[in-house]
C-alpha cells in the first residue's frame, strides 16, 4: 500500500473524520453497501467518482431510497429531496497530505450537504486527488478538475478550452463556492474512503 494514502489516512483521523483505505474500488464498494442500512436514505452528490464507481444501482436495486440529480428526469426535485436524507455521498476535490478536503461548486449543494443536514456523509477519493498541501490542491482544480467538467459539461468558460483557469467572468463559471474542510464539523460524521486507484477529476 502506498505510504503517501496511510499518510492520509491518519491525518485525516487526527482531524476528526473517520477514514479507510482501500485496495481498489470493489473492496469500497461492498464496504458502502455493507455500511449502509437498507432503511437508511441515501443521496449522491455530482461526481465522476461516483459514476466510475457504478453504485447507485446496486443501492436502488436492493431497495434503498436514493436521489441522484445525474440520473433524474426532474432534477429540481432530486436536488430538494437530496436535502434530507439520512445519508451523503460524494467525493472532493483535491484532498490535503494533512488531512483537508478542498472543494470548489458552482451552485454549492455538494458542499452544502458535506457539512451539515445528515446523519453520515461518505466522501469517497481516489489517489489521484491527493495534494501536498492548499496550494497545490488550489492548482489541481483550478488547472484539472475545473477545465475537465467544463468539458464534460459543455459549457461556455475560457477553461474548457485553454485547460486552465483564467479566473473568468463567465456566466456559466463552475467555481463559484469554495469550501475547506479542515477539521470535521460539529454534529456531522464524515467518513473519508481513500481508494488506491486514479478515480475522478
Amino acid at each position: 500500500m502506498d505510504n503517501k494514502l496511510v499518510l492520509v489516512k491518519n491525518s485525516l483521523l487526527k482531524n476528526g473524520f473517520k477514514a479507510h483505505v482501500f485496495s481498489n474500488s470493489q473492496e469500497a464498494k461492498e464496504a458502502l453497501l455493507n455500511d449502509i442500512a437498507l432503511d437508511e436514505s441515501i443521496a449522491f452528490g455530482g461526481s465522476v467518482t461516483l459514476n466510475e464507481l457504478d453504485i447507485y444501482d446496486e443501492f436502488k436495486n436492493r431497495g434503498n431510497k436514493i436521489y441522484w440529480h445525474w440520473k433524474a428526469e426532474d432534477k429540481g426535485a432530486a436536488l430538494e429531496n437530496a436535502i434530507n436524507t439520512d445519508i451523503y455521498v460524494c467525493s472532493t476535490n483535491a484532498l490535503t497530505l494533512d488531512g483537508k478536503l478542498v472543494n470548489m461548486d458552482g451552485t454549492g449543494n455538494r458542499v452544502a450537504s458535506m457539512i451539515f443536514g445528515h446523519k453520515r456523509v461518505y466522501v469517497i477519493v481516489g489517489k489521484n486527488k491527493i495534494c501536498r498541501d492548499y496550494n497545490e490542491a488550489r492548482e489541481r482544480i483550478k488547472n484539472i478538475a475545473a477545465p475537465l467538467n467544463a468539458k464534460r459539461l459543455n459549457i461556455n468558460t475560457p477553461c474548457k478550452y485553454t485547460g486552465k483557469c483564467n479566473d473568468c467572468d463567465s456566466p456559466e463559471r463552475i467555481c463559484q463556492v469554495e469550501v475547506v474542510l479542515h477539521k470535521n464539523p460539529n454534529g456531522t460524521e464524515i467518513i473519508v474512503y481513500i481508494i488506491n486507484e486514479d478515480l475522478g477529476y
